[in-house]
């Protein structure tokens, strides 16, 4: 059977600043992001299997990436943990959704962790191809699973 990729598109907004970026980016910004999911894998087989044909039901990859992304970003803020006295900045009123991330919350850093957040939901026949986040309408990091093997 044929290896076939499937694409799905999400879009969130959301707001991150760099910590000791010599850039205007060390201040509080926001994007429109576009992230583009590719997954690879080979249509079902199994007549019985009520996904007959589909090498995953978009619902489902909707799903997976909506829970581990979307969901949680939309419309957050997002710093990294150098940041000095981070915790305090978490005023309820203004930051319901404020996420303290390991590292840098850059397009490339983050397309990574969006890629071992998304590997670990997938069906067992099917893989991660590739992530493509837009930050801009003109400015985006790609990961793909060739790469990082």
């Amino acid at each position: 059977m044929a290896k076939i990729r499937l694409t799905k598109e999400f879009h969130f907004e959301m707001a991150h600043a760099l910590w000791n970026y010599d850039g205007l980016c060390k201040n509080i910004h926001g994007h429109s992001y576009i992230l583009y999911v590719t997954v690879i894998g080979e249509p079902i087989e199994d007549v019985s299997n009520p996904k007959l044909g589909m090498v995953m039901d978009f619902g489902d990859l909707k799903k997976i990436v909506s829970e581990e992304i979307v969901d949680q970003l939309d419309h957050a803020l997002v710093l990294s943990k150098a940041v000095p006295n981070v915790e305090s900045l978490n005023i309820p009123e203004m930051f319901e959704r404020f996420f303290i991330t390991e590292y840098q919350p850059t397009c490339e850093n983050m397309i990574a962790d969006f890629a071992d957040r998304i590997k670990g939901r997938l069906p067992e026949h099917v893989q991660l191809h590739s992530l493509k986040l837009h930050e801009t309408a003109t400015s985006f990091a790609e990961w793909y699973a060739s790469d990082n093997e």
